[in-house]
């Protein structure tokens, strides 16, 4: 389920180098927690939420494959200063 987000995301961010990816699997439950640079999270979320939404609708696709449920989580980036 990671690498599938991995590909997805690293694909449209400018800086796939600042994509990390915090994966929690419990009783058929998958929590995924994706950070991106700052700059990047309006790409990431897009007008009116329509990327975030169909990233979410292909993880829910590829667990349904595997039987399991998924959450994804885009986390606000901390401002480093």
């Amino acid at each position: 389920m990671k690498d599938l987000l991995q590909f997805i995301v690293t694909s449209l961010v400018t800086k796939p180098e600042a994509v990390t990816i915090d994966e929690k699997s419990k009783d058929g439950n998958v929590d995924l927690n994706l950070t991106v640079d700052p700059t990047d999270m309006g790409l990431i979320i897009g007008k009116s939420g329509q990327t975030i939404r169909a990233i979410r609708k292909l993880l829910t696709v590829r667990a349904i494959a595997e039987n399991v449920r998924v959450n994804l989580q885009l986390v606000e980036p901390t401002a480093s200063a």
